[in-house]
C-alpha cells in the first residue's frame, strides 16, 4: 500500500580535517600558550567529536546505530555552537588558519563545497540530524502503534532540523560565506522541511485508516498530507530545486500529493453516501480520479508498490462511482454539481515541526571555558540589563507623553471641533458600525418591502390551508353521497372519522395564521408610528444628519479666522511631536537589536567596566532628544489649552457640544428601534416559511390519504357490484351488466349511480389516481417564493411493486396494490397489509403524526412554530 511507500535522506559526506592543530594555535596567539594547554582537553574533545559526527554509517542502518548517529551529530552540532563565537573561522576573518571545510551534496555527490567556514560546518551537521531522523522513521515498523508513533514523531524532529536549518539562519550564513551545494541552502531545507511533515501526517493517516475512524475525520487527514506533498512538490518545481533532484522523486511527491487529494475525495465520498447526498458523492469521486489519472500520466520511475496502491485506490473510487451513479439514476435522481461549485475539502494538520532548541541547547556545555570566562559571561549579562532599563525607562516616558496627550485633546473636543467647522463632522466609530450595518440591511426605507414580503407569504399561506381543506371535503362529500346510495353495503370508515386529527392540524394552523396576521398589523403600525424617527438612518452619509459648527452672525475684530489658523497650527506641531516620539521608540529598539559586545569583550580590550561605560554612552543622544520631546510637548499642550478658550468662545462650542450629543441619543434610539422592528419582521417571515412548509407538508399527505380512499372506492364499488349482479340477474347478463345503463336493480339494493362508471368503476390507463389526479397532489407543494422552500418529503409509506389492476400507470406514478377484495372484505381495514397511515387509528383518538418529515412544532399549545420568543410572534 501506499502508505508503505516514503523518502529518507542520505547524509552528506565529508573530507577529514585536524581541528585540533588550527584552533590550539589561534588560542596561543590571540591569548596566551597557558590558555591553549588550559584548552588541550576541550580541542581534542571537539576533534573526536566531528570524527564521530562526520564518520560514514553503515550501509543498512539498524535502529541502535541510527540512534548513535543522532547523539553524535547532536554533540558535534552543540560543540560548533560553543566554538563558533570563540574562534573566528570565516573567509573575511580567517584568523585560524589551514582550517577548510569540504562537504559534499547529498543529492548530487560529484558536487561539493570547500570553504574556511563554520556557518557550512553548521548547516552540514543539521541537515545530517534531519537526515538521520528520517532513517530512523522509515527503518520503524508502523504496522504496530510503538512503530507508527516512532515513525511519526522521528519524521516531525525530522522535520524541526529542516526548520531549525532554514529560520535560525545558519543556511542563509552558509551561503553569504561562499558558494555552497543546493541541499544547504534555504530552499532546499524549506522543501525537506514539507516533505517530512506530509510523512509523519501520512503516519496518521495510517493510524487512522486502521482504527477504524470516520470517513468525515479521514478525509480531513488525507487532504492534510496532500497539502504537505503538494507544498513540497512546488518547491522541487522552482529554481534552484527544479534541476537538481533525480526525477523519480519528483514523480514520487507528485503521484503521492494526487494519491492523497483522491483519497481525500474517496472518504469524503464515503461520508457523503452515508448522508445521502449522492450528486456530491459522484462529483467528489469524479474529482479524485481526475487528480489522480493525471498525476500517473506524469509519475515516472516510480516504486512498484506505490503503483499498486495508487491503482487499488483508484479501483475502489470506480466501484463506489459505478454504485453512486446506478443509485442516482435509479432512487435519488439528484443533480451532479459542477466541480467548480464545490468547496475545498477540510484539511486537519495533526503533526508540526518539532523544536531542537532544546536538544541543541549549549548554555550548560563547559566546553572552552577557559577561553570565555564566567565572569565575562556574567559581565555581559550585566550589559544586557543596563540597556534594557534604559529601554524600558524611555518606552515608559514616551507612552505616558502619548497618552496625555490624547486626554488632553478629547477634554478639549480636539481636533474634532476644528473638523465640525470645516465641515468634515465625524461620528463615534461603534453608532457608525451601527447605523453602516442598519443601511447595508435595508434601512427605514426598505421595511415596506419586507411588510409586503410578509402580506404575501401570509395569503399564499391561507391559499395553501384553502386549497387543503378544500381536498378533505370534496372526498368528504363524495364519501357522503355513496354513504347514502348504497346504505349499509358501504361499510368503510366515514371520512371525518379518519381526518379529525388532520382537521385539528388545519384548525391550528388557521388560529395560528389569524394571530399572526394581528401581528403583522402592530408592526405595520409600528413602521408607521416610528418611520420619522428612523429616517434620519437613511442619510447617506449619516455624519449629513449632524449638526456643524457656524461661523458667529456678526464679527467685532474679524480675527476668526486668525484664531482658526493659529489653533490648527499647533495641533499639527503637536502631530509631529506625536511622530518624533514613534521613531525615537523605534530607533532605541533597533540600537538595542544591532548591539553585539561580545566580540569586543572577548577580545579582553580594556575593563569591562569601561567597556560598558563607553558602549552605553550611544544611547545618550537618543535619551536627551526624548527628554526635549516631552519638554517641547508640555509647553505645546498650554499654549494650545489657551487658543482653544478663544476658539470655544467665539464660536460657541458648549451649544455645538448640547446639539451634537443629542444627535448621537436620536440616531442611537433609531437604530434599537429599527433593529426591534427588524426582528419582528424576521420572526414574521421565519415563521411564514415554517407554517408554508407544514401546510405544504399536510396537502401532501391529504393527496396520498385522498388517494388510498380511491382505490378502497373502487374496490367496495365492484364488490357491491358484483353482489347486485349475482342476485338480480342470470350468469349470461353479469358480463354486461356493469356496461348497461338499463336494467331494473333489487328494488332494496340501489343501484350506483351513472358516475360510478368513472371515475370510480375503472381508472383510465393513463392515469391510476381516479378523481383526484390533480397535478398538485402528484408532488409537495411548491412555494412561489424559492428560497423559502421546503424540501420535497417522501410518502409515508412504501407503495408495493406488483402489477395494478387498473391499467399500467406512467413511470414514476404511484403503484396501486393488486386487487385482492376476498369475500366479507372489510373495507375499514388498510387499502393494503401492513398500511397505517396518519389518518387511520381506531385506537388512539389522537395519535401522533408519523412520516419523513420532522414533526413540526405547531402541535404545541402555543400558537406558532419556532422562534415564539419574539414581542409580536406569540399568542395573543
Amino acid at each position: 500500500m501506499a502508505a508503505n511507500v516514503m523518502l529518507a535522506i542520505h547524509e552528506k559526506k565529508a573530507t577529514s580535517v585536524d581541528l585540533y592543530r588550527p584552533l590550539r594555535l589561534y588560542i596561543a596567539s590571540a591569548y596566551s600558550e597557558r590558555e591553549a594547554a588550559a584548552a588541550d582537553d576541550d580541542l581534542c574533545a571537539v576533534r573526536d567529536l566531528r570524527a564521530a559526527a562526520v564518520e560514514a554509517g553503515p550501509s543498512l542502518p539498524d535502529p541502535s546505530s541510527l540512534e548513535q548517529r543522532r547523539g553524535a551529530l547532536l554533540a558535534y552540532a552543540r560543540a560548533l555552537a560553543l566554538v563558533e563565537p570563540r574562534f573566528p573561522i570565516s573567509p573575511d576573518r580567517a584568523h585560524v588558519n589551514s582550517l577548510t571545510f569540504t562537504w559534499h551534496d547529498a543529492f548530487k555527490t560529484n558536487k561539493k563545497a570547500s570553504l574556511p567556514s563554520l556557518h557550512l560546518e553548521r548547516a552540514a551537521v543539521l541537515f545530517n540530524l534531519g537526515a538521520v531522523y528520517s532513517q530512523i522513521a522509515l527503518a520503524a515498523d508502523r504496522v504496530t502503534d510503538v512503530g507508527i508513533r516512532t515513525a511519526c514523531g522521528a519524521f516531525q524532529s525530522a522535520a524541526g532540523a529542516f526548520a531549525w536549518l532554514r529560520e535560525s539562519g545558519v543556511a542563509a550564513k552558509a551561503a553569504a560565506a561562499g558558494a555552497t551545494t543546493v541541499d544547504v541552502t534555504p530552499d532546499c531545507a524549506g522543501m525537506l522541511e514539507k516533505l517530512m511533515l506530509a510523512q509523519a501526517q501520512e503516519c496518521f493517516f495510517e493510524k487512522v485508516i486502521a482504527g477504524g475512524k470516520p470517513p468525515s475525520l479521514s478525509s480531513k487527514v488525507a487532504r492534510q498530507v496532500g497539502i504537505f506533498y503538494e507544498e513540497a512538490y512546488a518547491a522541487l518545481c522552482a529554481p534552484p530545486l527544479s534541476q537538481h533532484f533525480d526525477k523519480t522523486w519528483v514523480s514520487h511527491v507528485q503521484l503521492k500529493a494526487a494519491q492523497f487529494y483522491a483519497d481525500a475525495c474517496y472518504r469524503s465520498s464515503l461520508d457523503l453516501h452515508e448522508k445521502e447526498e449522492i450528486g456530491q458523492e459522484i462529483a467528489r469521486i469524479k474529482i479524485g480520479m481526475s487528480a489522480l489519472t493525471d498525476a500517473k500520466k506524469a509519475a515516472k520511475g516510480v516504486a512498484a508498490p506505490l503503483l499498486d496502491s495508487v491503482n487499488k485506490l483508484e479501483n475502489n473510487m470506480k466501484t463506489s462511482l459505478e454504485r453512486a451513479i446506478k443509485e442516482n439514476n435509479s432512487v435519488y435522481l439528484m443533480r451532479v454539481p459542477d466541480a467548480g461549485s464545490l468547496g475545498a475539502l477540510p484539511a486537519a494538520s495533526l503533526v508540526k515541526s518539532t523544536s531542537l532548541a532544546e536538544a541543541l541547547d549549549a548554555s550548560k556545555e563547559r566546553l572552552f571555558s577557559s577561553i570565555v570566562p564566567d565572569g565575562s559571561m556574567k559581565a555581559l549579562s550585566k550589559y544586557t540589563e543596563m540597556v534594557d532599563d534604559i529601554i524600558r525607562t524611555q518606552a515608559e516616558k514616551l507612552q505616558q507623553a502619548s497618552e496625555l496627550t490624547r486626554v488632553r485633546l478629547k477634554e478639549m473636543d480636539l481636533p474634532d471641533s476644528i473638523h465640525s467647522l470645516e465641515g468634515h463632522i465625524s461620528i463615534p466609530s461603534d453608532l457608525r458600525d451601527d447605523v453602516e450595518a442598519v443601511q447595508v440591511s435595508g434601512g427605514p426605507a426598505g421595511l415596506e418591502a419586507e411588510m409586503q414580503q410578509l402580506r404575501d407569504l401570509r395569503r399564499v399561506s391561507q391559499e395553501l390551508l384553502v386549497q387543503t381543506e378544500e381536498m378533505l371535503q370534496k372526498e368528504a362529500s363524495e364519501d357522503a353521497q355513496f354513504r347514502t346510495q348504497f346504505g349499509s353495503r358501504w361499510t368503510r370508515p366515514q371520512s371525518s372519522t379518519l381526518t379529525k386529527n388532520i382537521q385539528d392540524r388545519l384548525n391550528l394552523f388557521a388560529a395560528n395564521l389569524k394571530t399572526a396576521g394581528d401581528s403583522d398589523s402592530k408592526i405595520e403600525h409600528d413602521v408607521k408610528e416610528h418611520y420619522p424617527l428612523m429616517s434620519v438612518l437613511d442619510r447617506r452619509p449619516i455624519e449629513s444628519a449632524l449638526p456643524s459648527i457656524s461661523r458667529p452672525i456678526m464679527s467685532l475684530d474679524g480675527n476668526e479666522d486668525a484664531i482658526v489658523g493659529t489653533l490648527k497650527q499647533s495641533l499639527r506641531q503637536l502631530e509631529s511631536l506625536g511622530k518624533e516620539r514613534a521613531g525615537l521608540e523605534d530607533m532605541l529598539k533597533e540600537m538595542k537589536r544591532k548591539d553585539d559586545i561580545l566580540p569586543k569583550l572577548m577580545a579582553g580590550v580594556g575593563s569591562p567596566d569601561d567597556l560598558f561605560k563607553k558602549e552605553i554612552a550611544k544611547y545618550d543622544p537618543i535619551c536627551a532628544e526624548i527628554a526635549d520631546n516631552i519638554v517641547a510637548q508640555e509647553h505645546l499642550l498650554l499654549q494650545i489649552q489657551e487658543q482653544n478658550e478663544k476658539f470655544s468662545g467665539v464660536f460657541n462650542i458648549e451649544d455645538y457640544k448640547v446639539a451634537r450629543e443629542r444627535c448621537y441619543q436620536q440616531i442611537s434610539a433609531a437604530v434599537t428601534k429599527y433593529r426591534d422592528i427588524k426582528k419582528n419582521m424576521n420572526d414574521g417571515l421565519n415563521f411564514y416559511v415554517k407554517i408554508q412548509e407544514a401546510i405544504g407538508n399536510i396537502k401532501q399527505q391529504c393527496g396520498d390519504f385522498i388517494m388510498t380512499r380511491n382505490i378502497q372506492c373502487r374496490e367496495m364499488i365492484e364488490d357491491v357490484q358484483r353482489k347486485l349482479a349475482g342476485f338480480n340477474f342470470s350468469s349470461s347478463s353479469q358480463a354486461t351488466m356493469p356496461r348497461s345503463s338499463s336494467g331494473t336493480p333489487d328494488q332494496h339494493s340501489p343501484s350506483p349511480p351513472p358516475r360510478a362508471q368513472s371515475p370510480y368503476a375503472a381508472a383510465p390507463v393513463n392515469d391510476s389516481r381516479a378523481g383526484y389526479s390533480q397535478p398538485e397532489l402528484r408532488a409537495p407543494y411548491s412555494q412561489p417564493y424559492p428560497s423559502y422552500g421546503a424540501p420535497p418529503q417522501q410518502p409515508p409509506y412504501s407503495a408495493p411493486s406488483q402489477q395494478p389492476p387498473y391499467g399500467a400507470p406512467h413511470p414514476g406514478q404511484y403503484q396501486q396494490p393488486p386487487h385482492q377484495p376476498p369475500p366479507g372484505h372489510d373495507y375499514g381495514q388498510p387499502a393494503y397489509p401492513g398500511w397505517r397511515g396518519p389518518y387511520y387509528n381506531a385506537q388512539q383518538p389522537h395519535p401522533q403524526q408519523p412520516g419523513p418529515y420532522p414533526q413540526p412544532p405547531y402541535n404545541a399549545t402555543g400558537a406558532y412554530p419556532p422562534h415564539h420568543q419574539s414581542n409580536y410572534y406569540r399568542p395573543q
